[in-house]
């Protein structure tokens, strides 16, 4: 309580002192900046924000504002895109003016700062972005396939015996195991799990330590980094075990594929296949962050995206029941889809454009900086700006997705039931120069899982001692990674020809 009333007392000094030097300094702009809340000096407008989730309060802005807003936390000037268009036409035609990452302190804080997404533009990025392009690329990416549905049939088999209500557990383990199985290859089987508990862990911290108003803190507080970590209590104390766990996974699974490939037992990986050849554009400082990156985003973001998955399916029985007729019709009953029969099941592409949709798993993106001055539909945008994607706004757009909060598939067919957009393109992906080098593998391989388990299983709402029915309630998660807060339900198999063949393969492996 002391330490806590100290440092309140010398932030409130600080702002005491810098308040009129932000007066004093204010800078004079060749044209109006974009339209935005009226901010109070230094502060700016952090006080009006829902810190727990923002992306609600921009969206609430740009109804009163227009689509493109402006505004200041601790000095900061932040710009929020809430719009589809608007979006396309900064990052996409003017990418090379909006493809940077804003620094901030707390990435390097928390030894995530090497992490491929928070790169700064320049070099390291395109090596790093190379080295996804050859492992990641459409083709590539679909040549996973037997990995997919080995996966996504144990994966079914686990819902099926496991428990109900830990199904946060069992996507992170589909998700998390089939991104090492193509980065790192086969791990010795208690390492799998040591390196799947820890990501999971760094996930988590990271949600708390690593987010927009702590990196706007310490830039406006330098001196904060320089107190113990007691001081802060909370999520400040943890950067310490964030910086160890990432120090952990950077290293640990890769030293293991080079043990294996000392002792002739490693298979082919990212990771192995680089080692095995020469490479005069990259080492082992570009590798290992790549397949940190890999790993950790692929995990974090494919498993909420299925949970959310799960969510849709028990809230709507209508659309799971159309997504089963659809499978049973163009799939032989005691066959397992797979990806060669996707151009047969549109509908199972549909369900998962709306899952990222209707509730958009990273809802502001990932923020882009300015490299030059810039205008935009008469307004100015200074160099060094953040500029955020409201991507939750972007989803709400009623002129596009008209009753956007209801959970509804078919906006994403045609009248003749064919895919308006590939999933590739979706705007949870991002945009201009930094879309997620790896959105065709999250594509085929949330397919697959998404498939397999519709193919045999049934998930309805679970029941209570007593019989009655467990009411779900779709609740998310705050921080910049939103997933459904647990909830409970039931998995029934109504395909015994696809369980007994999936059975048959658990036994033989």
């Amino acid at each position: 309580m002391l330490s806590s009333a100290i440092l309140a007392l010398g932030i409130s000094c600080i702002i005491a002192l810098v308040v009129p030097l932000g007066l004093i300094r204010r800078r004079v702009y060749p044209m109006p900046l974009p339209p935005g809340p009226r901010p109070l000096p230094f502060l700016g407008n952090a006080l009006q924000l829902d810190t727990k989730r923002p992306w609600l309060t921009y969206t609430a802005w740009g109804k009163a504002y227009g689509n493109i807003i402006r505004c200041r936390v601790l000095g900061i000037d932040l710009i929020i895109i809430n719009s589809e268009t608007i979006a396309q036409d900064l990052l996409e035609k003017r990418s090379a003016n909006y493809s940077g990452r804003p620094i901030f302190r707390i990435n390097e804080l928390a030894g995530l700062d090497f992490n491929t997404a928070l790169l700064p533009y320049g070099e390291t990025l395109r090596q790093h972005r190379k080295i996804f392009h050859q492992v990641f690329k459409a083709e590539v990416s679909a040549s996973y396939h037997e990995i997919y549905s080995r996966h996504a049939n144990r994966l079914v088999i686990n819902l099926l015996l496991g428990a109900t209500d830990d199904i946060q557990h069992h996507a992170e383990a589909y998700a998390g195991t089939v991104i090492v199985a193509v980065t790192y290859g086969d791990l010795a089987h208690g390492n799998e799990g040591s390196y799947l508990a820890r990501a999971h862990e760094l996930a988590e911290l990271s949600q708390q330590v690593v987010t927009p108003e702590k990196g706007a803190m310490f830039t406006a507080f330098p001196f904060l980094e320089k107190l113990p970590s007691w001081c802060f209590g909370g999520a400040h104390s943890l950067i310490g075990r964030t910086r160890e766990l990432s120090q952990q996974l950077l290293n640990e699974p890769f030293d293991e594929v080079k043990a294996q490939m000392a002792n002739g037992t490693a298979s082919r990986s990212l990771i192995s296949d680089f080692l095995s050849q020469p490479h005069d554009d990259a080492d082992e400082d570009t590798i290992k962050p790549v397949a940190f990156t890999s790993y950790m985003a692929g995990m974090e973001t494919s498993a909420t995206v299925l949970q959310t998955f799960l969510l849709a399916m028990v809230l709507y029985p209508d659309v799971q029941a159309r997504a089963r007729a659809e499978i049973d019709q163009a799939v032989r009953h005691d066959k397992m889809p797979c990806l060669n029969d996707r151009a047969s099941l549109p509908y199972i592409d549909a369900i998962l454009c709306e899952v990222m949709r209707w509730h958009p798993p990273v809802p502001l993106g990932v923020a882009h900086t300015t490299a030059n001055d810039d205008v935009y539909g008469g307004h100015f945008i200074p160099k060094g700006t953040i500029v955020m994607v409201n991507q939750w706004a972007l989803s709400r757009d009623e002129d596009i997705f008209p009753d956007a909060s209801r959970f509804d598939p078919s906006r994403h067919l045609t009248v003749d039931g064919k895919l308006k957009n590939p999933f590739v393109n979706h705007l949870a992906f991002g945009h201009g120069r930094r879309i997620c080098p790896g959105r065709w593998f999250v594509e085929y391989s949330l397919w697959t899982a998404a498939a397999s388990i519709l193919a045999v299983l049934r998930i309805d709402h679970a029941k209570d001692p007593d019989g009655n029915r467990i009411e779900v309630n779709p609740e998310f998660t705050t921080g910049s990674l939103i997933r459904p807060e647990p909830f409970h339900c039931l998995f029934e198999s109504i395909n015994t020809a696809r369980e007994g063949h999936l059975r048959a393969m658990m036994n033989s492996e």
